[in-house]
């Protein structure tokens, strides 16, 4: 790589690192290109170059984290030897993401995150593409074989994710009405019986 492709990818996650603490900071209102300049100490003609516009700056911050999230669940779903075991990974490794994760957290299940999401929900999925397939592919054989219930992908992605997406979203915005340790012991086993074959 040379000096001036390193120096553009340190400008990059400048922006991107600046972006993330002008948000936990000061929500989507806050987020504006003078902040974030300001926060990096990168030039606006530098942010428009990398990103063409704050959305683009936006996006990028999500694909970044929500790819991390997604390569994170397939890294523990690959230790995994049975579906129940899957499923248990799959909820521990996402609420331990979002404790870990707080400030992406909070992006990736705001507002924002869900008007960009609906916007371009195929252009994001397609961009993720090659992190999402590891699903697929940890599903299907489990769905042939019985052990998972016969039911569409989107519907298992659904009954698994929607219950750990919910407690993210409740616990992430300071409702103290939800533990983060129980949810970890409670909900597998109740998500596991949504999803288990005959």
């Amino acid at each position: 790589m040379s000096p001036k492709q390193q120096r553009g990818e340190a400008t990059v996650e400048l922006l991107l690192d600046a972006a993330l603490r002008v948000y936990a900071e000061s929500g989507e209102q806050g987020l504006t290109v003078t902040a974030i300049t300001k926060a990096s100490g990168v030039s606006l003609g530098s942010l428009y170059h990398h990103f063409g516009s704050i959305n683009g700056l936006t996006d990028a911050l999500m694909h970044r984290w929500l790819g991390r999230l997604l390569g994170e669940l397939a890294a523990a779903l690959q230790q995994t030897r049975t579906a129940r075991s899957g499923i248990r990974a799959l909820v521990r490794t996402y609420l331990a993401f979002v404790r870990e994760h707080h400030d992406a957290a909070l992006l990736l299940h705001s507002p924002l995150a869900d008007r960009r999401g609906m916007a371009h929900g195929k252009e994001l999925r397609d961009a993720q593409e090659a992190r999402l397939s590891p699903f697929a592919l940890w599903i299907e054989p489990r769905v042939t074989s019985g052990e998972l219930a016969a039911l569409p992908l989107g519907l298992i992605e659904s009954l698994v994710m929607g219950p750990v997406i919910g407690v993210a979203r409740r616990w992430l915005s300071g409702i103290d009405d939800v533990d983060l340790d129980e949810a970890m012991r409670i909900l597998p086993e109740r998500i596991w019986r949504s999803v288990a074959g005959e």
